[in-house]
């Protein structure tokens, strides 16, 4: 990231306001404009030689087609780290995000009013990864046997949602020996995540199997099969894509292509949100920070939220640069905190 510049108070207040005033018209700021909002006795010479200093530092630029200025991502950057006043919610977003998220919902479509929610409030993208499987809890494990040597495993999360794997086995087992091994499983392993489950499973059995009978070793195999977890297995729900196209930076036919290609390709947006589940509290990626040319005029605002106070997922929204951040940033830290809520309470 770039270094953080050196402003003058003068020129701090000549970049909030511009940036504020930016974001709220989406037009470039000129000097006649800015003198009128800075409200302070100087002459034009002075307002213009701040913003040709501002636009050296490269905090702002001129459009080809203007005289006025627009901030560069490096300039929302210093905005955000350095000048921003970040808003309370209107109480009304604040009703209908604990309306909507204190229900006792199934967590699938918890995650999905979120993600609708999010985007209903900004009128730009919201998005909320789900769960990582490995993170997920499970609570109860059943095997059952299908045709030949293929097993159904039936896991049951801490939420009460149900996955199952289909594993194939070295030989036929009986229903009676299934249900052995899931009793034993269930004794020994129910209400830790898969991560560590697998990770117990994988110790005992090089630890300890000469004193395991063969049941107990095959049992401890099934379940590691059972609790693979694909890489493809990783999702994320969006809600108001097209939201994005009402914004005029964003609506030229290239530009709303590549991002909605991106929502539906998925894999360059989850590495995006991974590396935000690994930060705590809210993270902000602004145009090209993401690394992703598709949101290079967008910026990404996300948040972690939890499941017994383990970091399982991230949400937030994606929109341009030119978003209200001093409204986005708290609707996405309340809104990630109540569906954490929701999720524990589940």
């Amino acid at each position: 990231m770039s270094q953080t510049p050196e402003l003058t108070d003068r020129a701090r207040h000549f970049l909030k306001v511009l940036i504020e005033r930016y974001i709220r018209d989406g037009q470039p700021v000129g000097s006649r404009t800015l003198a009128k909002e800075i409200d302070m006795d100087l002459s034009p010479a002075t307002i213009r030689n701040v913003m040709a200093d501002l636009e050296e530092m490269g905090l702002v630029t001129s459009p080809h087609t203007s005289a006025g200025r627009v901030p560069t991502a490096l300039g929302y950057r210093f905005f955000v780290d350095s000048l921003i006043s970040l808003r309370p919610l209107d109480e009304q977003d604040v009703q209908r995000l604990e309306a909507q998220l204190a229900r006792d919902d199934a967590p699938q479509h918890l995650l999905e009013s979120a993600s609708r929610l999010l985007a209903g409030i900004t009128h730009m993208a919201g998005v909320v990864m789900m769960p990582r499987p490995e993170r997920v809890r499970v609570q109860e494990i059943q095997f059952i046997p299908l045709s030949g040597t293929r097993v159904l495993a039936i896991l049951v999360t801490r939420q009460g949602e149900v996955l199952n794997r289909i594993v194939e086995t070295s030989r036929v087992f009986t229903r009676a020996e299934l249900e052995q091994a899931s009793r034993f499983i269930n004794e020994h392993y129910a209400g830790q995540d898969l991560e560590g489950i697998k990770q117990r499973i994988v110790h005992e059995m090089s630890q300890h199997r000469r004193d395991m009978d063969r049941l107990m070793q095959e049992a401890l195999t099934i379940a590691d099969r059972a609790l693979e977890v694909d890489a493809g297995e990783e999702d994320f729900v969006v809600a108001g894509q097209t939201n994005l196209m009402d914004f005029d930076e964003l609506a030229r036919l290239d530009r709303i292509k590549e991002l909605f290609e991106a929502f539906s390709e998925k894999q360059q947006i989850l590495h995006l949100l991974e590396r935000c589940s690994q930060a705590q509290g809210v993270q902000l990626f602004i145009g090209e920070e993401s690394g992703y040319e598709p949101l290079v005029n967008c910026s990404v605002v996300t948040s972690p939220y939890t499941v017994d106070d383990r970091v399982v997922g991230v949400l937030g929204v994606i929109g341009p640069t030119r978003m209200a951040y001093d409204r986005v940033i708290p609707l996405v830290d309340v809104t990630a905190r109540l569906l954490s809520a929701a999720l524990k309470s589940g």
